[in-house]
């Protein structure tokens, strides 16, 4: 078996090796070789290559991968196509959806309720939003940086006439009073049917309190439900994820074939500016964390990628929700920390949207051709460090924010519109760290906490 398992492990190697390189030669080639039919059938070559490496790997990761660049070449290829496949990836979505918020509630529920010890989630509570407040400014301190850096603003010319109906209008969600008050659910069924994971937490949590004061022979039904519920939402997840492959290659595949490439090429420079500082963030800022707080990297690394790559091609970070806290659980993280920190850091630490809303602003003051002071820049990142934190239960949420601090320093709103061509592209990459971000988060406030379990569940 070992001899037979080794010979295995090297031939899906050579045809992963041999995918990717064929691959990289498709894409190289399309600037050099006449017509796409060539090009196309060596990436198409590589694809099933690479397919025929994953049924012999059977890995659930590597699929929806595969599936990302499946779908990348079907919108190259057929973009009328693609733009049909939506109705796939929004399948998916909603089965995504539908999990989030009982997951939620039986977690938390459970969590709080069932340790008995409601110090200890006070505790829980003010070590991760300390964490976050740390975290996501260092963040938009990174995005200032690095747009002043390219200047990826000037230069763009503003288009004749924009297209202000297609980008959000309403700022009134974003005011600071509002989003205190909308933190607290009125009715918990319009909660759950709204998806508002806050308001779904809060009032799981405050349950769990009333839940633990009361007596053991009325407490004990609740936390059975509670945790029936939690492995059965677990369950119903990892059914899901077999559909994950179809609905995240659809997701690419309409998202390439709606915008085409035309488009980017006046932005690629804001792209690669954004990109670059997520990069630096992640191995400047989340490395160096992870580090410290001595997370078994390899270990984390495994963890994160999946819930990472359906994040990256649904640019949905809830997509990613119920997969990360399974993931975070088996890594080692006590569930009552993963229930709490999870959701919490969908409204108050996205690294990513935050750290990109920092980039678009400048870059919307360096397009209309107006000079910020360092003064005023400093003001505007402590302005979107409290903008920010509404952004999880808005549509279109970052480009929302956007138009609020435009306002806020009277910076005029036409650049916002020529940043809506590439907001999708740049959407995967913020997406993908704010799901990373947040399982890190977990990860450190249980190694803070002293309750994280390094051994992992195959060895104990």
């Amino acid at each position: 078996m070992p001899t037979n398992a080794r010979t295995t492990d090297r031939s899906v190697a050579l045809l992963q090796v041999a995918g990717f390189a064929l691959l990289t030669l498709g894409f190289s080639l399309i600037h050099f070789v006449p017509g796409q039919v060539a090009t196309a059938a060596v990436r198409w070559i590589a694809l099933l290559s690479l397919a025929v490496a994953g049924v012999r790997k059977r890995n659930l990761t590597f699929w929806i991968f595969l599936s990302m660049l499946v779908g990348l070449e079907v919108g190259l290829d057929w973009p009328s196509f693609a733009a049909q496949l939506k109705i796939l990836s929004d399948i998916f979505l909603r089965l995504i959806k539908v999990i989030v918020a009982p997951l939620i509630l039986g977690t938390l529920i459970t969590g709080v309720a069932g340790h008995g010890d409601v110090r200890k989630v006070g505790r829980i509570g003010w070590k991760s939003l300390l964490y976050f407040e740390v975290i996501t400014t260092i963040a938009i301190v990174v995005g200032v940086a690095s747009i002043n850096i390219t200047r990826a603003g000037e230069g763009i010319t503003l288009p004749a006439t924009s297209d202000i109906t297609a980008a959000p209008q309403s700022i009134s969600q974003l005011k600071w009073d509002d989003f205190i008050l909308h933190i607290f659910p009125e009715n918990i069924v319009k909660s759950i049917g709204e998806n508002q994971i806050l308001q779904v937490a809060v009032f799981a949590i405050l349950f769990a309190l009333a839940l633990s004061r009361v007596a053991e022979k009325y407490r004990a039904p609740m936390l059975t439900l509670a945790e029936s519920l939690t492995q059965v939402m677990f369950s119903f997840t990892k059914i899901v994820m077999y559909y994950a492959p179809i609905g995240v290659g659809a997701a690419m595949a309409y998202t390439v074939g709606h915008m085409g490439a035309a488009v980017l090429l006046p932005l690629i420079k804001l792209i690669l500016t954004a990109y670059a500082a997520l990069l630096c963030f992640l191995l400047f800022v989340l490395l160096p964390v992870a580090l410290f707080a001595r997370i078994p990297l390899k270990r984390f690394l495994s963890a994160v990628a999946e819930p990472a790559t359906i994040a990256f091609a649904t640019s949905t970070s809830e997509a990613a929700l119920p997969r990360a806290m399974e993931c975070m659980e088996e890594f080692g993280v006590p569930r009552r920390i993963v229930a709490f920190v999870i959701p919490a850091g969908y409204s108050f630490n996205l690294d990513g949207s935050t750290l990109y809303l920092a980039v678009a602003s400048i870059f919307v003051a360096q397009v209309a051709g107006i000079h910020m002071s360092w003064r005023e820049q400093l003001f505007m990142v402590f302005a979107l460090m409290l903008t920010s934190k509404g952004i999880a239960g808005v549509p279109r949420a970052v480009l929302v924010v956007l138009l609020a601090t435009s306002s806020l320093f009277h910076l005029p709103t036409e650049p916002i519109f020529i940043i809506l061509g590439v907001d999708t592209l740049v959407d995967m990459a913020r997406t993908s760290v704010n799901v990373i971000g947040n399982c890190l988060a977990s990860a450190v406030v249980a190694r803070w906490e002293g309750e994280l379990n390094t051994v992992p569940h195959s060895e104990g």
